[in-house]
């Protein structure tokens, strides 16, 4: 078994070898009729992709299924990352202010996407993005599909960028850089903000700060509308004003026809999801909005758009708390 695993290439227990695989030798096959790539590149770098087990076992168990919104707020709300995050907003200043004009999505909301995925920078995930795109790719079959068309995004990103997919450094999932962007994402949404010619938001802050930017407003970014308010009133568990899905499927008119008090200001014909969350003291309803549903576009998770939307509440706060010091 140790002769034929050295002939074939292909490491003992699994970890490499993804090139020499069925699954693999389609892949590669699809990279050069598709992508005019050599299959010999492809195959290459395949071989090179080790299997992760703890890649397997974060994707099965993220933060956002597995935590109560207590929880969950707690990893992200804390005075460090705040203070760190108002430093981030004081030193790109100008960047953020230019980002706000351009794609009319608050310095405040940028900051926190960027505090909440990376915490301003300083974790940008310590994978090997081919080692985690090609195991879910090839060996985690629930969303084999997502990551296999990923796994094509991350080498047209490599060629189109000039990187070397063994390099390149990220979270599980295969997200890199500030704003944790996934490859596809990276190609359609990355921007050169900062006029140097090179679209990086691997370690350019700069360029980060416009792309994340770029990316709310591709999804619709509603300058100066809501995000979610708390809502004084409950709601009974099994109520159909609860929807299940990210979208809003319902209007304000519903939920103000069932007797909530709402202070948002919007027309009462928009879009409006109500959510329930558990907080520290107990059950919170929440009604949330179209940008609020921008911000799941990022992130499919109604507790990742919460902390967004609390941190870049401190982070305002913060800010006009100290301006008014100040003055």
């Amino acid at each position: 078994m140790v002769l034929l695993a050295l002939l074939w290439g292909v490491a003992l227990d699994g970890v490499a070898g993804y090139g020499q695989q069925p699954d693999g030798q389609r892949f590669i096959a699809e990279m050069a009729g598709q992508y005019g790539f050599e299959p010999e590149r492809i195959q290459g770098w395949l071989d090179q992709a080790e299997r992760n087990e703890r890649i397997l076992e974060s994707i099965a168990r993220p933060a956002e299924k597995s935590l109560e919104w207590h929880e969950y707020r707690g990893i992200f709300m804390r005075s460090e990352r705040i203070s760190q995050g108002h430093e981030f907003l004081a030193e790109h200043r100008d960047a953020f202010a230019r980002a706000e004009v351009e794609f009319g999505v608050p310095a405040e909301v940028i900051a926190a996407i960027i505090g909440v995925e990376t915490w301003y920078g300083r974790y940008r995930g310590n994978y090997r993005v081919i080692d985690a795109l090609s195991t879910l790719a090839f060996d985690y079959p629930p969303r084999s599909r997502f990551f296999r068309s990923e796994l094509a995004q991350f080498f047209l990103m490599a060629r189109e960028q000039g990187f070397d997919p063994l390099e390149l450094q990220g979270s599980y999932a295969g997200a890199m850089g500030y704003g944790q962007f996934i490859a596809s994402s990276y190609r359609h949404y990355a921007i050169d903000f900062d006029g140097d010619g090179v679209a990086d938001i691997l370690n350019n802050p700069v360029d980060a700060i416009g792309s994340v930017a770029n990316y709310f407003h591709a999804h619709r970014w509603l300058p100066g509308q809501p995000v979610a308010e708390r809502v004084q009133q409950d709601l009974p568990e099994d109520s159909p004003l609860l929807t299940r899905e990210l979208k809003p499927r319902l209007a304000i008119t519903d939920y103000l026809d069932a007797g909530l008090r709402l202070g948002a200001g919007l027309p009462t014909d928009a879009p409006a999801r109500a959510i329930r969350l558990n907080g520290d003291n107990g059950a919170e309803l929440w009604m949330t909005y179209h940008n609020f549903y921008v911000i799941t576009r990022y992130n499919h998770s109604h507790l990742y758009a919460m902390a967004v939307k609390e941190l870049s509440d401190a982070l305002a706060t913060q800010g006009m708390e100290q301006e008014a010091g100040s003055s």
